[in-house]
C-alpha cells in the first residue's frame, strides 16, 4: 500500500490516519528522502501515537530548486475543448521551480495578469536517475517514479497567449502549489494509476473531475519522450496534464479562421474583450479546492485549499 508523507517546517512525517510520526532522518530534500527509505519504514511501522495531522501545517513535498517539466494537451477531454483534433503528441515545457508552494499558501495574481486559469494535475516524482536515451517500459515504472503528488499548474493566459510564453505564463511564485502529501508507492499501486480522480472546485463550484482514463500519453511513454532530450534526476517533478473545464475555451471554429485574418494586435485585443466576460477565471478572494484519490482510498493525495490574492506592483 501507498506511504503518504507530510514535510513540515519542523521536518517530515508518515501520515497514518489523523496522526503523524515523525521521520527521524537528516534529509533536508527530497531526494535525500527518497534515498533514506529505512527511516521512512521505521516510523510507518512505529508504535508512536505522533501529532495530530489537524496541527501541522504542510510545506511542498517536493522540495526546490529541481526540474519541473509540463506535459501540454494530455487529456482528451482537454484537447477537445481547447480546439485540438486528430493525433496529439507528447509535447513538454518547462516551469520554474521557484513556482512551486505549499497546498495551502495562496496563488498570487500579478498585478498586470487580468486572467488566471487553473489546471489540476497528477505530478510524478522521480525516485531513480533517468539519464537521456532511457526507454521506460509500464513495468519499470516503479523504478523511475517514487511517488506522487497533487499539483495545480496555474497560468497567466493573457501572458502564455499574447507572448507564446508558456515559461513565464507559469512560473510565477505560486503558480505551482504541490501536496500536501508526496504518496510513495508500492509496485502493486501502479496498476491503479488509471483509477485517480482529479477533482477541481472553485468557490465550491466543480470544474474539473476526470480520472487518468482520460489521459492521452501515459507516464511510461511520456518518460520515454521526454528523456530523449532531457535528463531527470531523484526529487525532480513530471507535472502530467490537466483534464478539461479550465477557463480558458478555444473559439469557435469559424470565429476562430475570422480571427486567422486579423493583424495579430486586434486579433488579441478582440480575443481578450471576449474573454472578460467568461466568469470562470480566477479572481482575488476565490478559493480553488483540488482532490486527487482512487474511489477505493488506496491512492490518495490529499486535498489543497489555496486562496487567490492580488500581488504587489505596477506593471511586468
Amino acid at each position: 500500500m501507498s506511504t503518504n508523507i507530510l514535510r513540515t517546517a519542523d521536518g517530515w512525517f508518515v501520515v497514518r490516519g489523523d496522526s503523524a510520526v515523525a521521520i527521524d532522518t537528516k534529509a533536508a530534500t527530497t531526494a535525500e528522502l527518497l534515498a533514506d527509505r529505512v527511516a521512512v519504514a521505521q516510523a510507518a511501522d512505529s508504535h508512536d501515537i505522533g501529532t495530530p495531522v489537524a496541527d501541522l501545517v504542510p510545506l511542498a513535498p517536493v522540495t526546490t530548486p529541481c526540474r519541473v517539466v509540463a506535459q501540454m494537451v494530455n487529456y482528451r477531454s482537454h484537447a477537445r475543448e481547447s480546439g485540438f483534433t486528430g493525433e496529439i503528441p507528447p509535447t513538454f515545457f518547462r516551469k520554474a521551480s521557484g513556482s512551486v508552494c505549499g497546498p495551502s499558501e495562496a496563488t498570487v495574481r500579478p498585478p498586470h495578469v487580468q486572467f488566471l486559469d487553473y489546471e489540476v494535475e497528477l505530478g510524478l516524482v522521480i525516485g531513480a536517475p533517468l539519464p537521456v536515451g532511457t526507454v521506460v517500459e509500464e513495468q519499470d515504472l516503479p523504478r523511475f517514479v517514487a511517488g506522487l503528488v497533487l499539483c495545480n499548474d496555474v497560468s497567466a493566459r493573457d501572458v502564455q497567449l499574447t507572448k507564446g510564453q508558456f515559461y513565464e505564463s507559469k512560473s510565477y511564485p505560486t503558480f505551482t502549489p504541490v501536496g500536501p502529501y508526496l504518496v510513495l508507492l508500492d509496485e502493486q499501486d501502479f496498476a491503479h494509476l488509471q483509477d485517480i480522480r482529479l477533482r477541481l472546485c472553485v468557490n465550491g463550484e466543480m470544474r474539473q473531475d476526470r480520472t487518468l482514463a482520460d489521459m492521452i500519453t501515459r507516464p511510461a511513454r511520456a518518460l520515454t519522450v521526454l528523456s530523449r532530450f532531457q535528463a531527470l534526476e531523484p526529487g525532480d517533478l513530471l507535472l502530467t496534464g490537466t483534464p478539461g473545464g479550465t477557463a480558458l475555451q478555444a473559439p469557435p471554429k469559424p470565429v476562430e479562421k475570422l480571427a486567422a485574418l486579423l493583424p495579430p494586435r486586434i486579433k488579441w485585443k478582440a480575443f481578450f474583450n471576449s474573454q472578460r466576460k467568461n466568469p470562470r477565471y480566477l479572481r482575488t478572494g476565490d478559493q480553488v479546492t483540488a482532490t486527487a484519490a482512487t474511489a477505493d482510498g488506496r491512492i490518495d493525495l490529499g486535498e489543497q485549499r489555496t486562496p487567490v490574492t492580488e500581488g504587489q506592483g505596477h506593471g511586468r
